[in-house]
C-alpha cells in the first residue's frame, strides 16, 4: 500500500466534523474518532518509550507496535471490513501473547503491585500501558465491528508491563499499603 501525503492542511474538519476511511463524514465527538485519537495517543507514547528504553531489542519489539497500531488506526477508520478483512489479525495478538511470556518467563514473581517509574525507560513504558488501557477502554466503546482491536489493546498493556518490568531489571518500587490505625 503506497501513501502520498501532499497536503496537511485540507480545511474540511474546521465545522467539527472529519472523513472516515470509507469516505462518510463523522462528527469530531464520535467514539470511533475518539478511539482513534487514542490509538494516535498511545502509539505517540510508545514513540516517547521507544527513545527512553536502552535495550536494542526492547526498542525494535516496540517499532514494530508502532506499525500494528498504524494498521489498527486504518482499520478504526474503516467502519465496514473489506474483502480481505482487517489488517490487524489474530496473528497479532498472538504475536504480543508470545512477547509477554517470553520476558515473563525471565522475571521473579511479584509479591505486590509496582509503583509506575523506574529506570532504562521502565517509567515510560508504565505511563504507556496506562495510555493502552485508555485506547482499549474507547476501542470498546465503538458500536459496530472492530475485529481484534480490544484483544489487541488489552494484550499490548500486558506487554508494556512486563517490558517495563524487564528493563528496570530489578529496579521496580513495589506498594507498601499503609495500614489502618
Amino acid at each position: 500500500m503506497t501513501i502520498r501525503i501532499n497536503r496537511v492542511t485540507t480545511r474540511g474538519g474546521d465545522h467539527g466534523e472529519t472523513s472516515l476511511a470509507d469516505a462518510s463524514r463523522v462528527p469530531k465527538t464520535h467514539d470511533r474518532i475518539e478511539a482513534i485519537g487514542a490509538v494516535d495517543e498511545l502509539n505517540s507514547a510508545i514513540g516517547v518509550a521507544s527513545d527512553s528504553v536502552t535495550d536494542p531489542e526492547v526498542d525494535a519489539l516496540l517499532g514494530e507496535i508502532q506499525h500494528q497500531l498504524f494498521d489498527l488506526g486504518a482499520d478504526l477508520a474503516t467502519p465496514v471490513a473489506g474483502p480481505k478483512g482487517r489488517l490487524l489479525g489474530e496473528d497479532a495478538v498472538l504475536w504480543l501473547e508470545d512477547v509477554t511470556a517470553r520476558y515473563n518467563e525471565s522475571l521473579p514473581p511479584l509479591d505486590s503491585f509496582i509503583l509506575p517509574g523506574g529506570p532504562n525507560g521502565s517509567a515510560a513504558l508504565q505511563l504507556t500501558r496506562a495510555i493502552a488501557r485508555r485506547a482499549e477502554r474507547r476501542v470498546v466503546a465503538i458500536d459496530g465491528d472492530i475485529g481484534e482491536a480490544g484483544r489487541y489493546l488489552n494484550r499490548l498493556s500486558d506487554v508494556l508491563f512486563v517490558l517495563g518490568r524487564a528493563v528496570a531489571q530489578g529496579g521496580e518500587k513495589l506498594w507498601q499499603p499503609h495500614t489502618r490505625s
